[in-house]
């Protein structure tokens, strides 16, 4: 047990460990206590415990004594040494978690802590340097565990606007002759970051919460994969859409940075160019695709922001939580200023973890952007694509189709995304008129045909069958029409 004062915060950290074996020569094997399974359990508890940062209040620190099995008075008091003497160092991680919620206190007069102030309920959450996945079992790094049971609808944090790094905060940092109203945010942003934390360094307002941001290869999205990596994911439309992706990096960054003219040229003093370099391009990129969040209910309209605290929380396809922002005060009277808010999609358990959705993505999407996948992904979709060919001879009423596609405003060759347990109704619609013949139409025009129901037992059969069969390349009745697989979105 440790008590350790990281920037002016008290840090309780509990290790508790068996030692299996170990005679004589000292080489036993050490064992964590629990294995946290993301089941909220007591394992889970106590070990999240043991991560948890910042301040602990009188309750906690008996829930704490009481799972790591000691006394009160032994969490109260001083450091406990080693057999030799020596005192442990201090978890790196544990440190940044603690100096981040000691800045969001002092700068943005956010309340974390866990007991009640006037006005003011316990914060529900803990950062845990180490969470656990409660599908796959597995790491899935920082996140918020729940200090204790939160129910559906519960506000989980408000972070002030004036916290977040967004176009306009960088603007004012890096000033507006640099960078001008209509540059793109995530180019402004990109900007702060790396002036943040290459130029700044320990002088940045932001340094608490830049020191919990991770290095890319933690991180690890494709865009920043050598091209021997990204050759084992061939066939797959990660592979394009990451070397689109870096080409585009590359090219945003001579433009506004590197070349001759650009930032670095105009405002040396502001962009020095050994500060702002492709790798902190690269870092700052891999910050934004994997934590930046789109807030929309803004008196302005919508923002990108980096949103310190809110963007440790994890990604679960099944969540319905969304960071957002609204304006301060209540119903009556509001004042003016804004602040970011979540609120819990559904009831938590003690010590589960908080997820929020960062949207509907694939896991081409995710490994893309995020440097993960998911096992199961009810977004994971192949993209079947269905077209007519208008120079076949097989199907008479060719022409015709294309005519009523362009009448309604329809491309005549459409990708339609397929999941493993539902396809999209308007792709069966779209087969229903692609595999029509004249005996389905008896001379009728096909926009007299309610393509929503079925048009024949034939066609039906030939649209159904395409879109199964769609490795096949050619489709059912209609000769003309051509049904295929591609943009696998399984990486």
């Amino acid at each position: 047990v440790e008590n350790h004062q990281v920037g002016g915060v008290a840090v309780v950290v509990v290790a508790v460990v068996v030692v299996i074996g170990g005679g004589g020569g000292g080489g036993g094997v050490v064992a964590p206590l629990g294995m946290a399974g993301g089941e909220g359990g007591d394992s889970e508890w106590s070990k999240a415990l043991r991560d948890a940062s910042g301040p602990l209040p009188g309750a906690f620190d008996r829930e704490l004594a009481a799972a790591a099995g000691l006394s009160p008075e032994s969490i109260a008091g001083g450091k406990m040494k080693g057999l030799g003497g020596r005192q442990a160092a201090v978890n790196p991680k544990l440190a940044a978690n603690a100096n981040l919620v000691e800045w969001l206190e002092e700068k943005g007069d956010v309340y974390l802590k866990d007991e009640s102030s006037w006005g003011e309920a316990p914060h529900p959450m803990a950062i845990s340097t180490d969470t656990i996945d409660e599908l796959t079992n597995e790491s899935s790094g920082r996140g918020l565990l729940a200090r204790r049971g939160v129910n559906e609808g519960d506000e989980l944090l408000v972070i002030p606007m004036d916290l977040c790094l967004t176009k306009k905060s960088a603007r004012k940092a890096l000033g507006k002759d640099a960078l001008d109203k209509d540059i793109n945010e995530y180019l402004a942003i990109a900007c702060q970051l790396i002036h943040e934390r290459y130029v700044l360094g320990d002088e940045s307002s932001w340094k608490a919460y830049l020191d919990v941001l991770p290095e890319v290869d933690e991180v690890n999205p494709t865009f920043t994969w050598s091209d021997e990596d990204l050759s084992f994911l061939e066939g797959s439309p990660v592979v394009p859409a990451t070397r689109s992706l870096q080409a585009k990096l590359r090219r945003e960054y001579e433009a506004l940075l590197s070349l001759k003219g650009a930032l670095c040229d105009k405002f040396p003093d502001r962009f020095p160019r050994d500060k702002f370099t492709f790798e902190a391009w690269e870092w700052a990129f891999t910050m934004l695709f994997s934590r930046a969040i789109r807030l929309r209910n803004l008196r302005e309209g919508e923002t990108l922001a980096m949103v310190p605290y809110a963007d440790l929380i994890n990604h679960s396809p099944f969540s319905g939580a969304y960071v957002d922002a609204r304006e301060t005060g209540d119903w009556l009277f509001k004042t003016g200023e804004e602040e970011v808010i979540l609120y819990a999609d559904r009831g938590y358990r003690k010590m589960e973890q908080i997820y929020i959705s960062y949207g509907p993505k694939s896991n081409a999407d995710l490994l893309l952007l995020y440097g993960f996948a998911l096992e199961r992904n009810p977004y994971n979709s192949v993209d079947v694509t269905v077209s007519i060919n208008a120079d076949s001879d097989s199907d008479p009423l060719a022409a015709d189709k294309i005519a009523f596609l362009d009448k309604t405003g329809t491309d005549n060759t459409v990708d339609f995304p397929c999941y493993a347990d539902r396809y999209p109704v308007e792709m069966l619609e779209y087969l229903r008129l692609m595999q029509m013949t004249p005996e389905d139409t008896r001379g009728r025009p096909l926009g007299e045909f309610d393509y929503t129901r079925t048009i024949s037992a034939g066609d039906e059969a030939g649209g159904l069958t395409s879109g199964v069969g769609a490795g096949g390349g050619q489709g059912g009745r209609g000769g003309g029409v051509v049904v295929e697989t591609k943009h696998h979105k399984a990486p």
